[in-house]
């Protein structure tokens, strides 16, 4: 059974591809829903056609499954994730490949969602004077300061925050591990120096009393605090400052680079700082900045039209 070699082909995505963990978690989640469509369609994955590959994306868009519906870049991925097991099992275990000219659809790129400098300065001022409060602050201020992924932030540890002696003086820096494991060094503004240094002093302490975690943020349990409370911490303080679009740790990493490229930043610059393996990926940002231009052109300039 080509499911049995299911543990293998994680293996190999973790320690040959490098792989993070969550996207490994998304190739299981892919390949759990293709091994049930198997499984209720009575169909076999060893002798599967690719017009039945067809039909599977078809029944994930909902035309056969009302109850199940997706985006277009959930079954790219998908795609991704199926023809990247079928690849594996050609190539070690000489089980045919239908899955071989299986395109994933084109997905339109789209701007992300960038908060102006007023609405960041709002979420930021929101918070309160208790010791959760400035954690939360703390946990903010270094999203926005850093462009850190929530995952990037979460995992880390008091020890990753340190001070530098450069020719400019002092500054502090943050130790980053993106995805595939990979490091980088970023420094803190003085906002987020201030916010973190506030909660290493005052909140941590009193925290990591009932606890050995060596995370830099904890819950108030004293463990590491989790994805989702970060999650919840942005949402519900830019509830809290009046920001009516839906805000997410992410949404604070888009403002980062956004307001650097916004700012005169070289794109080189915020690619290293994001961590992204290619410039391609930081180009998006700058549509953003391209397309602000052009709409103050449209509006301004009495030849635009």
């Amino acid at each position: 059974m080509a499911s049995d070699h299911l543990v293998d082909f994680f293996n190999y995505l973790s320690v040959e591809k490098g792989l993070a963990k969550n996207t490994i978690s998304a190739y299981r989640a892919d390949l759990e829903r293709f091994f049930h469509y198997l499984s209720i369609n009575k169909l076999s994955f060893d002798q599967i056609s690719s017009e039945q590959l067809t039909g599977y994306l078809a029944w994930l868009r909902g035309m056969h499954n009302t109850e199940f519906e997706i985006g277009e870049s959930s079954i790219a991925r998908n795609v991704i994730s199926i023809r990247g097991y079928y690849t594996y099992l050609a190539s070690e275990h000489k089980i045919p490949n239908p899955a071989a000219n299986l395109k994933p659809p084109k997905i339109p790129k789209r701007l992300p969602k960038a908060l102006t400098i007023d609405q960041v300065m709002a979420i930021l001022n929101i918070a309160g004077d208790d010791l959760i409060s400035v954690r939360d602050k703390a946990l903010i201020e270094l999203l926005y300061s850093t462009g850190a992924r929530v995952s990037e932030v979460i995992n880390l540890n008091a020890a990753d925050i340190s001070k530098v002696d450069t020719q400019e003086g002092e500054i502090t820096t943050v130790k980053l591990k993106g995805k595939g494991g990979k490091e980088r060094v970023v420094p803190i503004g003085s906002y987020g120096v201030s916010a973190i240094n506030d909660y290493l002093s005052r909140s941590r302490p009193v925290l990591s009393k009932i606890s050995t975690q060596k995370a830099l943020f904890l819950n108030q349990r004293g463990g590491r605090l989790s994805r989702q409370t970060a999650w919840n911490i942005v949402a519900k303080s830019a509830a809290r400052a009046g920001v009516a679009d839906l805000v997410t740790p992410h949404s604070m990493r888009h403002s980062f680079a956004t307001h650097l490229l916004d700012g005169g930043a070289d794109i080189r610059v915020v690619q290293e700082l994001l961590g992204h393996a290619s410039v391609t990926t930081t180009q998006i940002y700058t549509l953003i900045t391209i397309d602000r231009l052009r709409q103050s052109y449209a509006s301004a300039h009495p030849r635009s039209k």
